[in-house]
């Protein structure tokens, strides 16, 4: 990794202590937006290489919609999860090591997908390294899953919770209805990656889509979300248990927590 890439390591490296939570509680992605990744990409056969797999909560649906894939992981311990998830899935092939340091091997690919982890790769050199996996015209899929909170009471009541430990990156901390009615294509955040593709130019064809879904969950579900989340992980354990501890109470009181979860995907190809 270069001096500048602005990545943060130590939180990087936090998931796989919590693995099987990560597993557990940590939402998937829609199907919807599986189907159009693999519509825009149209494999016809070829594979897909994925950038920091996780336990397969992206890999999973994309094999069983027939994609083969070969997942690089840099935790063992995430990928021995995803090992398990994906045994029944043959298609699917586990390689060990962060994706800067990993050997492509002459290998190239008509998808490279991103779920929830391109933020964890090397700012300065990730569009280098998705140019050299891709073949002519394949295809990038970078996507995402934020939250936002239905209830306006209990997102302040929560947000005095955060406050008063001084959590400032819950995914709860937003309103959904801040984030507007907008569904389907999108221009995106500020710090959307659109804006940095189309300065390289190597890529074409770019567009971003929104998905959305109403869920709700129960006090543990969502406490066991939170506790698998690296801003929570990186609190000392003492701390973070009194955070939960409180975020729990104020959940209890409202029957749990509805949120919109969002699928923000963006896509593009190789020139």
């Amino acid at each position: 990794m270069s001096a500048g890439s602005g990545i943060d390591r130590a939180r990087a490296q936090v998931f796989g202590e919590a693995a099987e939570l990560y597993d557990a509680s940590r939402p998937g992605y829609a199907d919807d937006l599986v189907a159009q990744v693999l519509e825009y990409a149209a494999l016809d056969g070829g594979a897909a290489l994925e950038i920091g797999a996780g336990t397969g909560k992206a890999t999973v649906p994309f094999a069983e919609a027939g994609a083969a894939l070969v997942c690089v992981e840099p935790d063992p311990r995430m990928a021995a999860v995803l090992r398990r998830n994906t045994a029944r899935l043959p298609a699917v092939r586990v390689e060990e090591g962060a994706f800067e340091q990993w050997q492509r091997r002459g290998r190239r690919f008509g998808l490279v997908l991103a779920a929830t982890s391109w933020h964890w790769v090397d700012p300065e050199r990730r569009w280098d390294l998705v140019h050299d996996a891709l073949e002519p015209g394949g295809a990038v899929a970078l996507f995402w899953n934020p939250l936002g909170v239905r209830d306006r009471g209990l997102h302040a009541a929560l947000a005095e919770v955060d406050a008063r430990h001084g959590m400032t990156q819950a995914p709860h901390a937003t309103l959904a209805s801040s984030y507007g009615d907008e569904a389907g294509h999108w221009a995106g955040p500020p710090d959307w990656p659109d804006a940095q593709c189309r300065r390289d130019g190597r890529f074409t064809d770019l567009g971003s889509t929104r998905f959305r879904a109403d869920r709700d969950y129960d006090t543990a579900r969502y406490l066991g979300h939170l506790a698998s989340l690296s801003c929570y992980r990186v609190l000392p354990p003492a701390h973070r248990e009194e955070l939960l501890a409180d975020t729990a109470r104020v959940l209890d009181a409202h029957g749990g927590i509805g949120l919109v979860e969002f699928g923000d995907l963006f896509l593009a190809r190789r020139r």
